[in-house]
């Protein structure tokens, strides 16, 4: 699962997750505040646009969604329980929407960097499934990572920047508030 392009010298080993459940700004907040997270990128993946814009997946007509690329650190946390959390902190069993927030940009995806990652993220699928952590059935997809674009720079550390923002009030602060008290022991204040 490693990427050896991103490891140098003696440097910690890095791997990469590409996640897509909702609001990138969302999932920014909360996994830049997990244990083992090294960073974490706002971008778009999963459509057929070359370098799109955000304007342009709003649209929905690119096929990309509102992802974040994850880079962690496989002996603090394992790609497994990254995506346990993933999929406990949005809500993986409604399509294309995710609260207020609809459309296909919105989707729940996990998108794969290597075949390990895809059995990895069937495996866990199927074992929320099994343990009924949602009474609906999982509609998250997964396929491979074909491109990865990172989103303009003011989407990047938006919660951060802008914590008065009503949406970041409404929306984002509860879901790291849920994160911060579900995941307690995961949790580290972020400095990135």
């Amino acid at each position: 699962m490693s990427d050896p392009s991103s490891v140098s010298g003696a440097e910690a080993p890095v791997e990469r997750a590409t996640l897509g459940g909702g609001c990138f700004w969302c999932m920014e907040a909360v996994f830049l505040e997990l244990r083992g997270v090294t960073s974490v990128t706002s971008g778009y993946a999963g459509g057929t646009t070359a370098n799109p814009t955000y304007e342009m997946v709003c649209s929905g007509r690119t096929g990309h969604a509102e992802v974040v690329q994850i880079e962690f650190d496989p002996r603090v946390i394992g790609y497994a329980d990254l995506l346990r959390i993933f999929l406990t902190v949005h809500d993986p069993t409604t399509r294309d929407r995710q609260g207020h927030d609809v459309g296909t940009q919105y989707r729940s995806i996990i998108l794969t960097h290597s075949d390990a990652q895809a059995r990895t993220a069937q495996e866990v699928l199927s074992e929320i499934a099994s343990a009924g952590v949602w009474k609906k059935p999982l509609v998250t997809q997964v396929v491979p990572l074909t491109a990865f674009y990172p989103a303009e720079e003011y989407h990047r550390q938006y919660f951060r920047r802008h914590p008065e923002q009503s949406y970041c009030q409404i929306v984002i602060a509860p879901k790291v508030a849920h994160f911060r008290e579900q995941y307690r022991d995961r949790w580290q204040p972020s400095s990135r």
